[in-house]
Parts: C-alpha cells; structure tokens; sequence
C-alpha cells in the first residue's frame, strides 16, 4: 500500500470533483479537479528537471493557491518539501541552503538574482521563481507541461518535509517529517475537532510552517472542503468571510486584532462552528474578552514544530484558558524531571512526548537528535507543563529561553550571535517580554565598547539586512554590564523583570 501522503488526500477528495478546494481573495476559485490536475502538471515540471523521491526542494515564496499546488506536488514526486519563512534574509537562507543540499530552489521573482548568486552552482541545484501572483518561471514552464498522475510509492517512514526551527546554540535545526508523521497527526486533529459536511475554513495563516501548512490545509483537503485563502491577515477580509464560513484557525493576535473591530458580534458569528487558536498562548483576557463579544469560546490548542500538534482542549466538553487541553489520540506523554522521571501531578517539569507524529530526528544532526530522545522513546520537548489528575496539561514555561512572538519561534542565541559580531558590541542578551499585539517581543540588552558610540537605532538598522524581521528587537537598551550570578551565568530573568512593562502602553499594532 502506497503511503504517500498524497494518496490519502486523493482518496478524501469530494465526488463532485468540481466542488471548490481553493477560493483565492479576489474570489477566483480552483477546484478539487484542478488541484487534482494542476499538482500532477507540477510534479512533472519537478521531474523533469531531475528532481527524485527523497530529494529536497527548498521553497521560498509568497503565500498562493500556487504555492499550495507546488507543496502537493512534491509529495506526490516523493520530494522532501523544505519551506523557508518568506522574512529571512540571503544570509539566512544561505545555512538552510547549503545544510539541505536541495536539487531545487523555488523562490520569489524579486530574489531571483540573489538566490542565483548564493547558491553559485552547487549541489547542481536547478532555480526557479514564483510570485505571489502566480508569475514567475514555474508557471512559464507549467504553462508548456503535460499532466503527470503517477504519486511515487512512499513508505510511512520516507520523509515529507524538512521544516528548520533555531537552535540554542544559533544554528537551526532541520526536523524531518515522514509521510506517517503527517498524516497521523492530520487524521487524528479531523476526528477531535468535528469536522463535517458543509465546514468552510478561513485561512489566513503563512504556509512556511506546521500550523498554517499542516494543520489547515490537511484538515481542510482531508474533509473535502473549501478554504478561503488569503495572502495574509487582514481583519477586514475575515470579517467579510465570516459568514460563508465555519471554522477560523489563527494565531492569538488574529484574535486580539478581531476583538478591536466593532463588527465583531454574535450574529455576525452565528454561522461560525469553531475558532481555533495556537502558535503562542492565548491570554486569558483575549479568551474571555472574545466569548463575551462574540458568545464563542476559543479552542487552544499545543504543537511544536518536531510533533505537530500535541494536545487540544475538546470540543465537546470545557475549554479552560490557560490551558492546552488533553494529548491527541494515539499521542501519549508525562511531565518529568531533569532525569524523565514522572513528577506527581500538579507538578511543573518538562513536558515528555511519544506517538506516531513526533519526528524522525533533526537533519544530519544524529548527536543533537539523541540527545533530544530518552531510551524509552519519549521525546523531550523542552516545554514546562503541569498535568491535571485528568491528564489536562497547562504549558507554564519554556526551556532555553525561547522567544515566541506573533506565533513565531525565536531562540535568543540566534540574535545574540549577530548582535555581538556588530563593531562596538562587547555582549548582548535578548529576552522577550510580554506585548499586547504579538504576545512577546524580542528586547536586546546590550554592552558597548569603548570605542564605537552605538544607539537603539543603530543597531536595529544593522540588523535589517541580518535577521529576518520578526526576530530583530523592537527595542534595545544599552546597559555598562548584563547581570550575572555568582557562576557568571547572565539573569535573564532579571533582564525580563527590568524590561516587561515597556509596552504596557502601547496600542496593538504598534
């Protein structure tokens, strides 16, 4: 039996094959015979220029109905699809490019030139482009090549993906995804969350990771449905979509964005079954604040990159803020201490995780993937939690100061690296602190020599070009030195402490 990923979409496609899948913002729909034919018409473009089963494909474009297609196409090639967030700098890119050895690159029209003269050749990796708007030289090619319906034979371990998330240590790391690993996790997040006949999704998510690739897109191709697709976050388009539709999955700051808009009510929402909400805690004040505007409860939910989603809050039954819920079906876990031995309940440690969508290790990193395992098989998510005695969990904390700000995850030695090699640095520390808009944002605290005189914005305009925008401060303090304990070690906390009102007044958005 054929374990493509692919296989199991096809196979849930509606009867009527002209029913929409895809509905872009101007209203231009693609059906499921479309996607259906025009993932075929790519993949062959894929393998006519050489690429193969297990081969990488690095991706860097704007969100597209195209885009979609492309994704589908390599899983039907047995391609191991690599999306790079559309933020980050050649500089960046460069790592992920020469760590993966892609036999192709995709990326915007506008960084043609760029991307050709990092990649110089190497690996005889193939270049093409794709717009936001459907141009570019894949579609010029598409526009020229037959349909191509064979779906390459993909065991359940064969990789689908590889989606890079930062390292502590500054460099990322690549977590590969097998064919089982997703479908899993998509079969079992469609059984939870009910979904039905008639269920019509927004999406409005980046597809460069898990929750908007995996999580939306499967759930909606799994149940036969239509998505709204739209570029990006736009209240006004989500308030216009609202009624066509039956289930919303964002971010918290779509929520908290969505809650400024006086339209925002409960029969504006009446045909609405479930908005869903991940990728950042959701605060307490956004969960109640939107259930008294709109008589809806938000469902959290908890996933990482390595594993998918994780646990869910029910859907029949009560949906606590503060609170991830209970481990999907066929997920299991414990909360343990430094050794992975379970703590009693109530108990904070760090959240342990087995099942059939927790990862096959980090690309070409087989040390840093042991390590990341106990003997037993339990993955070690690096997550502070609690169990309830009914095995509710609660996530309290993050190990190794990660950052998450907009939904985006950030690992402060990431930045620290590039701040510390600007002339005029001594040492940086980056901490997040809470944000009204975006949950938390980045702030470096920095050390100057004597030499060079730096300011805020300065280092933020060296930074432009560096990192990619989400993980550059949005503020900087300059500090004669970074506490330490009596081992040296920076306080974070402390610089946390010193610096988490700083947006209290701030309006959202800003």
């Amino acid at each position: 039996m054929n374990a493509n990923l692919y296989t199991l979409f096809q196979s849930r496609f509606p009867f009527d094959y002209e029913a929409c899948c895809f509905e872009n913002a101007d209203g231009v729909q693609t059906s499921y015979a479309a996607v259906d034919r025009d993932s075929g018409r790519m993949a062959g473009i894929l393998r006519a220029v050489g690429v193969e089963p297990g081969d990488r494909v690095l991706v860097q474009v704007e969100k597209s109905v195209e885009a979609a297609l492309l994704y589908l196409a390599c899983l039907r090639v047995g391609a191991v699809y690599l999306p790079l967030n559309t933020a980050y700098t050649e500089h960046e890119v460069a790592y992920f490019f020469e760590d993966a050895e892609p036999k192709l690159v995709v990326c915007s029209p506008g960084n043609h030139a760029g991307m050709k003269a990092m990649m110089d050749d190497r690996f005889a990796a193939r270049l093409l482009t794709l717009g936001g708007d459907g141009s570019g030289s894949l579609m010029d090619a598409f526009a020229h090549t037959a349909v191509d319906d064979r779906i390459a034979e993909r065991a359940g371990d064969d990789l689908a993906a590889i989606l890079y998330t930062s390292g502590t240590t500054g460099r990322s790391k690549g977590a590969m995804l097998s064919h089982e690993n997703l479908a899993s996790n998509a079969l079992a997040l469609h059984e939870i969350w009910g979904w039905c006949a008639g269920d019509v999704l927004i999406h409005a998510l980046p597809i460069f990771h898990v929750h908007g690739l995996f999580v939306a897109i499967h759930c909606a191709l799994l149940n036969a449905s239509p998505m709204l697709f739209l570029p990006r976050f736009d209240a006004d388009a989500i308030l216009e979509r609202i009624p066509r539709a039956s289930v919303l999955m964002g971010v918290p700051t779509f929520y908290t964005r969505l809650l400024e808009r006086p339209e925002l009510s409960p029969s504006l929402c009446a045909g609405m079954r479930l908005f869903i909400s991940g990728s950042a805690p959701l605060l307490e004040e956004t969960f109640t604040a939107f259930e008294q505007r709109t008589g809806m409860r938000i469902l959290e939910r908890y996933g990482m990159t390595e594993a998918g989603m994780i646990t869910s809050n029910p859907l029949h039954g009560e949906r606590i803020p503060g609170s991830v819920g209970y481990f999907l079906p066929g997920v299991s876990g414990r909360v343990a201490d430094d050794q992975g031995r379970e703590v009693p309940r109530g108990t904070p440690g760090v959240l342990e995780i087995t099942g059939p969508n927790v990862f096959k290790g980090y690309w070409r990193m087989p040390d840093k993937t042991a390590s990341e395992f106990r003997p037993d098989g339990h993955f070690i998510t690096g997550d502070i939690a609690t169990m309830a005695e009914d095995g509710r969990i609660a996530i309290v904390g993050r190990a190794k100061d990660l950052i998450i700000s907009g939904g985006f995850n950030i690992y402060p030695k990431e930045v620290e690296l590039v701040i510390d090699d600007i002339e005029g640095v001594k040492e940086s520390a980056v901490v997040g602190v809470p944000h009204p808009d975006f949950g938390e944002a980045v702030v470096a605290a920095v050390v100057a020599t004597g030499g060079r005189q730096l300011g805020e914005a300065d280092v933020i305009a060296l930074l432009a070009d560096r990192l990619a925008k989400f993980k550059q401060p949005k503020r900087v303090f300059f500090l004669p030195e970074l506490p330490r304990n009596t081992m040296g070690k920076v306080q974070k906390n402390q610089l946390r402490e010193m610096y988490s009102d700083i947006f209290d007044h701030q309006t959202p958005g800003g």
